[in-house]
């Protein structure tokens, strides 16, 4: 566990380099695929944030965006219509990328930065949270309270529900 002090701060359009610079890095995404994908699919800075060492050195980047849920699961529209639409009538918000320093694996700053976005989803029915299926991630969104509804050769798409609308949706089961 890593001992390292730091602060929340709200991400502004300035990180946008940086926030590329991590994505390229983290996932191994080419250069033109995340530059088209940060200037495409409208980045909500006010909610996502930056988290920085005592020297400003970022330490983890929580990047939310409006963007829809079928710019992400591009085969939804077909396969689930019903679903999508449903999801579509919802107020929602997306986690784009949500990157930590290695040496912050396994510390309090992954639930720190997102429970800073959580104080401002009031009205928001869900967050839309897509994770690749190599990624380490679906454990720590299912203790979230996440709920998978979709998956495609790419990823498993999550809901965390913020509203009793959401709650009450029914997903299709997954095992």
């Amino acid at each position: 566990m890593c001992a390292t002090s730091y602060r929340l701060l709200r991400s502004t359009e300035a990180d946008l380099a940086e926030t590329h610079r991590w994505m390229v890095a983290q996932y191994g995404f080419s250069e033109a695929e995340v530059d088209d994908w940060l200037h495409n699919y409208q980045i909500d800075w006010p909610l996502s944030v930056r988290a920085v060492d005592n020297e400003g050195h970022t330490l983890g980047l929580l990047t939310m965006s409006s963007y829809r849920i079928e710019q992400e699961a591009e085969t939804m529209p077909d396969e689930a219509p019903q679903l999508l639409a449903e999801l579509d009538a919802m107020r929602y918000t997306s986690v784009f990328s949500f990157i930590v320093a290695p040496q912050m694996r396994g510390s309090r700053l992954n639930y720190d930065m997102f429970s800073t976005v959580l104080a401002d989803l009031e009205g928001y029915d869900f967050v839309f949270i897509p994770v690749m299926h190599h990624l380490l991630t679906h454990t720590y969104w299912r203790r979230w309270g996440a709920r998978l509804f979709f998956e495609d050769r790419f990823c498993k798409y999550y809901l965390l529900p913020l509203s009793e609308r959401a709650r009450r949706l029914p997903l299709p089961n997954f095992c």
